[in-house]
């Protein structure tokens, strides 16, 4: 029986890529666009990449015409919080528009089931906690504000045309393949534990933001989420559109917060070596806490996490970023 084809946009990016990885071995036919302005050619059959930016229609028009595509799963954005401050026309431009001329493509080609890389940005600083989906939209910054764009367009594309979507709204993403073989390489990186291994590689110090919040060792807690854990949910919720389910939104969580520190002394029990560290100031919008009510999921799609205890997510990323550095040393 043939299986279904998928197309991922973003998929030579870090999430994209484990979620186009973790299709293949469950028998799916993947085709990839990406533009690698952002992704990685390495991370990609070459067979199955499309060098293509989202904001083409046309050329996407050209590519469900050339190929019979089931359904999309939607991660091409530009996802950095901080250079969406400094630059938001560019994150609206890219992450609004570019998803605009995506369901364009899918609505005159006849494609109407997507799963869409959302976020916890569209909650802000949310008023309780853990966040439920119930938390009103209320983003602080451009990224988060460009994704509650997104989302609010799925919506009207459902009620007007039967585009079905599920939107996943992903807490701390984190993690690698298990066998190092895909792994986080954002440029400049900007997230945590691989800040935190590059300090023990390098010996330069990573800078923590903040130890004045108030919880309980003085740093910021975050719901870090294994990146498998997290394509797993892409699939479930793939599965779910195309078995006949409604669109729905989604958080991805586990539900339990590490704090900033608590992932320094996990890096350190893993490598078995000392994280160099100094203090910064706080970074404007950081929420002293944000963890993830994801019950709907768990409930809804019977997702569970499987490899998201913080040990395990930072051994996986340990051994990425040792196969990194040897990768780059040759």
């Amino acid at each position: 029986m043939k299986r279904s084809s998928i197309l991922v946009t973003g998929g030579a990016g870090y999430i994209g890529s484990h979620t186009a990885h973790l299709l293949l071995r469950q028998g799916y036919d993947v085709t990839v666009v990406d533009n690698l302005s952002r992704g990685y050619r390495h991370n990609v059959d070459p067979q199955r990449l499309r060098v293509l930016d989202v904001s083409d229609t046309g050329g996407l028009c050209r590519l469900f015409a050339e190929r019979t595509i089931d359904a999309v799963i939607h991660f091409a954005a530009y996802i950095s919080v901080g250079e969406s401050m400094q630059a938001p026309e560019m994150y609206f431009a890219n992450n609004f528009g570019g998803s605009l001329s995506l369901l364009t493509a899918m609505r005159r080609s006849g494609v109407r089931h997507l799963v869409f890389s959302s976020t916890a940005a569209v909650y802000g600083n949310p008023a309780s906690l853990p966040v439920s989906e119930e938390s009103p939209y209320a983003p602080v910054n451009p990224y988060g504000e460009s994704k509650v764009m997104v989302e609010k367009l799925l919506r009207w594309f459902d009620r007007i045309h039967g585009l079905r979507s599920i939107a996943l709204r992903y807490f701390n993403a984190s993690g690698a393949e298990p066998e190092g073989l895909l792994g986080e390489e954002h440029e400049p990186e900007t997230h945590l534990i691989p800040l935190v291994l590059r300090a023990v590689v390098t010996g330069k110090p990573v800078t923590i933001f903040g130890d004045d919040y108030p919880t309980a060792d003085a740093t910021c807690i975050r719901d870090y989420i294994h990146v498998n854990d997290l394509a797993q949910a892409h699939i479930l919720a793939l599965e779910s559109l195309m078995a006949g389910g409604a669109s729905n939104a989604f958080n991805v969580g586990t539900g339990s917060g590490y704090s900033v520190k608590q992932v320094v002394r996990a890096v350190e029990e893993v490598t078995g070596r000392k994280v160099p560290f100094v203090i910064g100031p706080r970074r404007e919008g950081d929420p002293p806490e944000l963890v993830a009510d994801s019950s709907k999921l768990r409930r809804n799609l019977n997702w569970t996490p499987h490899c998201s205890g913080l040990r395990e997510i930072v051994s996986s990323a340990w051994n990425f970023e040792q196969k990194r550095k040897f990768q780059h040393a040759g």
